[in-house]
């Protein structure tokens, strides 16, 4: 993957994160973090790599137990991971673009013709 596509798709999960923390939906957040993980793994590395905040991401300081959350419990759970994740995305944009930071899955850009 090249630099200029890793920043144009990341920058379309960062995008998708901030209709997801306005409009929450489960079965959104569930596609859009495997598809930002998917693409952070091929960009940086597994998951080990990761800064060690980023384990936390996805789990719930509060868990309800026993009971589905409620609408409201949902969406500001949503919300929350969708602010968190974004934020790791636009530390990827920040590595890649502005401090052009090498990363594992990169290719250099065919010279034109």
């Amino acid at each position: 993957m090249t630099r200029r596509e890793l920043i144009a798709r990341t920058n379309q999960l960062i995008e998708e994160g901030a209709r997801l923390q306005a409009n929450p939906s489960f079965d959104a957040l569930r596609t859009w973090l495997q598809l930002s993980d998917d693409l952070l793994s091929t960009a940086w590395g597994s998951m080990d790599r990761y800064h060690l905040s980023w384990l936390q991401v996805g789990r719930p300081r509060q868990i309800v137990r026993g009971r589905p959350m409620g609408d409201e419990e949902a969406g500001a759970y949503v919300r929350e991971v969708a602010a968190a994740k974004t934020a790791v995305l636009r530390m990827s944009v920040e590595a890649a673009g502005r401090r052009n930071m090498p990363f594992v899955g990169e290719t250099t850009e065919s010279e034109p013709g």
